[in-house]
């Protein structure tokens, strides 16, 4: 795989997130973190203390936004691209945050990573297919929304790191919830899926969803999440609803039942 650098600081930017407690470095160009991550970040239910694995944490938005609304987690990534890595490392940094990044394919996880549990696995997958879609020119983010990797990988791999009663969250495209949950079946419980719409009046986009090792709860449907007001885009000020606003600014939780 090609190597990414970036050695000036005209290549990349630094942006804030929930408000500004969360500052992050992230390539100008190519793959960059928006909205997604900081939903999969809230939606983590997550304690102080416990143990949180990010599967592909690029610069480390997720992982650093749930670390600013929960203290005392201990944190670990896996960037399997060098230089979204050295960002992710840099922003632990700035932002303070226990998290340790590792640069490894996800397939080959480090052997002392093999060994180990984790209270969270959390995950934001490539949302489109490499093989049945066109490749993007830029290689970083070629990785993020396609990548090698089947989804299918992501989900086993991520599975095997779960401790016992632990859970996995993750935000996805919602065509790709059947697969999800396919490959999920049988192994983990209590799953709930979370759709995620842009306005009321449009069908869902993407889905979060959650599940717990050895959970017995019956499946749930929760409700929707609507991201903006209104049935349309009008002019350029924000939309967002209060819910969402809270979200990305205040860094406040997203609750199964918002």
């Amino acid at each position: 795989m090609p190597r990414l650098i970036w050695a000036v600081t005209e290549d990349i930017t630094c942006d804030d997130f929930l408000g500004g407690k969360v500052r992050a470095w992230q390539p100008r160009k190519g793959y960059r973190a928006g909205v997604d991550p900081v939903l999969l970040a809230a939606f983590t239910a997550a304690k102080s203390g416990q143990s949180v694995l990010e599967l592909g944490c690029g610069v480390g938005v997720a992982s650093l936004c749930l670390a600013a609304r929960v203290p005392g987690l201990s944190l670990t990534g896996v960037e399997v691209q060098e230089a979204y890595a050295a960002l992710a490392r840099r922003n632990a940094t700035a932002n303070e945050a226990d998290f340790d990044v590792i640069i490894a394919d996800l397939r080959a996880l480090p052997a002392d990573l093999r060994q180990r549990r984790f209270d969270h696995v959390i995950m934001n997958p490539p949302y489109f297919d490499r093989t049945a879609g066109t490749a993007s020119d830029d290689v970083g983010r070629d990785t993020a929304l396609g990548g090698p990797t089947p989804l299918s990988d992501w989900l086993d791999i991520g599975i095997r790191r779960i401790a016992p009663k632990g859970y996995l969250s993750l935000i996805q495209r919602i065509e790709r919830l059947p697969e999800v949950l396919r490959h999920i079946d049988g192994r983990l419980g209590s799953i709930i899926v979370k759709p995620v719409a842009g306005r009321a009046a449009r069908a869902p986009e993407l889905f979060l969803l959650q599940a717990r090792q050895e959970g017995r709860a019956a499946f749930r449907m929760a409700p929707t999440l609507v991201m903006h007001e209104g049935t349309a885009h009008q002019g350029d000020h924000e939309s967002y609803t209060p819910a969402v606003q809270a979200i990305l600014r205040n860094g406040a939780e997203l609750a199964i039942g918002l």
